[in-house]
Parts: structure tokens; sequence; C-alpha cells
């Protein structure tokens, strides 16, 4: 009986050496579908289960646009700071480099120049996971000089937008950052160079209120949450009922306010093809 039954006493197996199974293996999709994570890799992050678009961030962005996953990294030691001295749970300069040794990200946004289809590409893109994608002063300034680049060397731009909207901490100096962005926006239109706007889940607040919605193209990944205020701040503004899924980039494309939903298999083609498209040049 001893083949089943402990006879001894106080047997423990150490920690290390328990055969859990490890975390990550597998991803649960909203709709309750389950996906191996490297399948779901290997799929751009899409579930092949039920085509849910999972949020992910810079890294996986310039991974999907940039021929063999080669690119610049522009301004990427730039730091935010604490003017302010903000504090609310915590002290904004302890949240700060609490979230920096957590993501390894210096900030919300990321700024790459690479190849894309054999051409050059600006590609600005927003991270999640540092401060809910929070708008800064650094966010703002890293977009500007990711413009000013595109200006100077006559590349295309693009921005990938992922956002809960200003960051409370750093208060007007964030605001001034929905002015600043428009402004270059407005530079590089005016010097002749596409801009293709990305926005992904979600893209809410001052994001949407500026650099999100200005894009030559405006493309939204399907499924994904974009609005400026939240459903019940709308619904307790205007006083009237909410259609279902007001926010969503379908919805948005069937009122007009995005040109394109594109399914993040096809981005990288349909990015360059719009570019080909609005430089009159032989689309690739």
């Amino acid at each position: 009986m001893a083949w089943f039954k402990r006879t001894e006493k106080g047997i423990q197996t150490p920690t290390e050496d328990k055969k859990d199974v490890p975390k990550g293996l597998w991803y649960k999709s909203p709709t309750g579908k389950i996906v191996d994570q490297d399948e779901l890799a290997k799929n751009l992050w899409v579930s092949p289960e039920d085509d849910f678009h999972v949020r992910i961030g810079s890294s996986e962005y310039f991974q999907i646009l940039f021929d063999n996953n080669e690119f610049k990294e522009l301004d990427a030691k730039m730091t935010s700071k604490d003017p302010l001295k903000f504090t609310d749970t915590k002290k904004y300069a302890d949240r700060l480099k609490d979230v920096m040794e957590k993501t390894g990200l210096k900030d919300a946004v990321r700024t790459g120049v690479g190849k894309s289809k054999g051409k050059d590409l600006v590609v600005c893109c927003m991270d999640f996971t540092f401060i809910g994608g929070s708008m800064g002063a650094v966010v703002g300034e890293k977009i500007a000089r990711g413009i000013d680049y595109s200006i100077k060397n006559k590349v295309p731009f693009m921005m990938i937008s992922k956002s809960g909207g200003a960051r409370m901490m750093e208060a007007a100096y964030s605001l001034m950052q929905l002015a600043k962005t428009s402004a270059k926006l407005a530079q590089l239109a005016d010097a002749g160079i596409p801009y293709i706007s990305l926005c992904t889940d979600p893209t809410t607040g001052g994001t949407t209120a500026s650099y999100a919605m200005l894009g030559d193209i405006n493309i939204g990944e399907p499924g994904a949450l974009i609005g400026f205020a939240g459903p019940r701040v709308v619904k307790d503004t205007t006083g009237k009922d909410l259609p279902e899924g007001f926010q969503t980039s379908e919805f948005l494309l069937e009122h007009g306010f995005l040109d394109f939903i594109t399914h993040r298999k096809e981005l990288k083609d349909k990015v360059n093809l719009y570019i080909d498209l609005i430089l009159n040049q032989t689309v690739r």
C-alpha cells in the first residue's frame, strides 16, 4: 500500500522542484477561447479562434512593420521628470522609477526608424503598460522629434496610438502636448510628407483629441476602443442613451471618423500601400 500511501510524515517538496504549469503558456481571449501563447505569437498576437486582437506594445509593432525587425530607435534614453513634485497614492518620481524597472521602458512611447517593404519609415508607437500609455511631456517631445526627423529626411511618418489620455501627474504640461504635436503635424503636412495614424485598443482622451485623429489616413484595428470620454461621462453630458458599441472602431468607421479598419496580418502591406498612393509612386 506504500506505493500510494505516504509512510513518512513531514515530507515537503521544495518550491523550485514543483512541476506547476509555467505562467503565460496559454492565453484566454475575452470570448473564452484558449490559445497557446506560441501559436498566438506566430499569428501576430491575433487569436486564431475568434480573431481577437490582443493588446501589444512597441516591440511587437516594430517587429511587424520593420523589415527583419531592423530599426534605429530615436531618443531612446529620454525620461520624464517631476516638475510639480506630484503625489497621489505614491510620489510620481517613485512611480516612474517603479514602472521603468517593471516594463524596461523609459516612457510611454518609442520611436523607430527603419525599412518597411524596402523604404524608410518613421514609427512612433505607444506602450500601454507604461502608466496606461498616458501622454506626458516626454511623449509629446518624442513624437515632435520623430516628426522633425521625418521632415528633415523626407520620410513618411506613422503614429500608433494606445493611450488612456493625458498624464494627470504632469497637469498642464501634459495638456500642452495636444497643441504641440498638432502643430508639428501641421508642419509635416506643409512639407507634403504622408502621415498614417493607427488607433489601437484603447485610444482615448487627449490622444484622440490630437494626433490620433489627424492622419492623412486614419486606421483602426478590429474591435479597438476609440473615444474621448468614457460612456458614462458622454451619457451624462448629452443626456441621451448611447448606441451599442458606439466607441468601437467599427462604429467609428461607419460614421466617418476612420478611413479603414486593418487586420494586423495586413497592416504592413496596407500602410505601405497607402503611402505609395499618397505619394503617387509605384505600388510595392
